[in-house]
């Protein structure tokens, strides 16, 4: 059986405003055509279908869109988990149109997958965080675990358990019981593999995830998952890794395009995994190329930059423009670069340390507020404040003294 894993698409994100749907698009595309090539027999997509719980309808056109083409009326399985990004309810919601076409929609640790006929496949067993799938007269048991909030996990480990004693169990415990009360539906006839979504201990986190876990208890470690699995594929972290303990038997596709500029410094993959039972899967990793490059343009001083945007207008790139300069950047001159360079997605000035910056601060003590104000602004800007801004500003001042003398009395 040939497997294609793949997670993390985050459809209808957003890039410092910019929307990255274009480039998501044509990843798509090509996605598309790599499964029909290479005659994958099922895709499995590990969950951040999309990039918010609300996506926009053209995120989710796409996805639908791209579902019915891996599909081919039916002719190949497809296996999408939520992750935390997705909104699970919304996420299944096409679940009985999509059996048609062979597609397997599961939303929480909780799903139960109907049993029947999907596209020209089948399932002929399930449960809570099981599937059994029979491909061309071959079976396959996938343990799927959608993204296991500490809400879900107890959903379905302690749903039924008063001990408050058990309910205290590490994360990584509850994961591994989880797993564990599974396990036994995996046979030597069977191809047995995971899909979920979540952070494993070890894993190399460069990229734009979000933070979910508080103090380290949304980690779980290499052995909280089966060793009768032969292959584990997980989403989550957007760099493509293998998690370390798990015998390289657990795997971060990573998401298919930088999200951002802490991403550029790896490559984009999906992996290809050949198997058959009772053996070590032959894995092969698959460059996805970049759509869209993100560079980070280092300046020495302004005029450098202006030149730099005019000189490279036609590049399609998103641009972070990192500036030295001993002053702030006008508002003509931001408008110059971006009039040059469409897709210029921040511009950070690096003020140079200025010689009596040490002074300025040791002798803020012996002036009036109004005059470190003065002294402040014509340090930052090299003009002088209008008057009307400094009599706003000591207004604004004076009327909090009094509002505080008059609190204290």
């Amino acid at each position: 059986m040939r497997i294609l894993h793949t997670a993390d698409w985050h459809l209808g994100k957003h890039l410092e405003g910019f929307s990255r749907m274009d480039e998501q698009e044509a990843f798509l595309n090509d996605f598309v055509e790599l499964v029909h090539h290479q005659q994958v027999d099922m895709v499995l997509i590990a969950g951040d279908i999309y990039d918010a719980s609300n996506p926009p309808a053209r995120a989710e056109r796409m996805f639908y869109d791209t579902l019915k083409k891996i599909s081919a009326n039916g002719e190949r399985l497809t296996l999408v988990i939520a992750g935390n990004h997705d909104n699970p309810e919304r996420l299944v919601a096409a679940g009985p149109l999509a059996k048609d076409h062979g597609i397997i929609m599961v939303g929480t640790p909780k799903t139960v997958v109907d049993i029947g006929t999907y596209g020209q496949h089948k399932v002929v067993n399930s449960c809570e965080g099981m599937v059994e799938v029979e491909i061309k007269g071959e079976k396959a048991v996938i343990l799927t675990l959608a993204y296991p909030s500490e809400k879900r996990l107890n959903e379905v480990l302690y749903k039924d358990m008063a001990d408050d004693e058990e309910r205290l169990l590490s994360y990584t415990d509850r994961i591994k019981g989880f797993f564990q009360q599974l396990e036994h539906y995996y046979r030597e006839d069977t191809i047995n593999s995971v899909v979920s979504h979540l952070f494993a201990m070890g894993s190399e986190t460069e990229g734009s995830e979000r933070n979910i876990q508080l103090g380290g208890s949304y980690i779980v470690d290499g052995s909280c998952f089966p060793d009768k699995a032969q292959y584990i594929a997980l989403g989550h972290i957007h760099k493509p890794q293998i998690v370390p303990g798990t015998h390289k038997k657990a795997r971060y596709s990573g998401a298919p395009i930088h999200y951002s500029k802490k991403e550029i410094h790896y490559d984009k993959k999906c992996n290809m995994i050949d198997i058959v039972q009772g053996k070590e899967p032959l894995i092969q990793e698959i460059d996805i190329k970049v759509y869209k490059p993100i560079e980070i343009w280092k300046c020495t001083n302004i005029e450098e930059a202006i030149v730099l945007c005019e000189k490279n207008k036609d590049r399609d790139c998103w641009t972070y423009l990192e500036i030295e300069t001993d002053r702030y950047i006008r508002e003509d001159e931001i408008k110059i670069m971006k009039g040059h360079k469409r897709d210029i997605l921040e511009i950070l000035p690096k003020i140079k340390e200025q010689e009596n910056e040490v002074e300025f601060v040791e002798n803020m003590g012996e002036k009036p507020f109004e005059q470190i104000f003065r002294e402040f602004y014509f340090k930052e800007r090299k003009v002088e404040p209008q008057e009307d801004l400094v009599h706003l500003l000591m207004d604004i001042v004076k009327e909090d003294f009094y509002e505080a003398a008059e609190a204290e009395a």
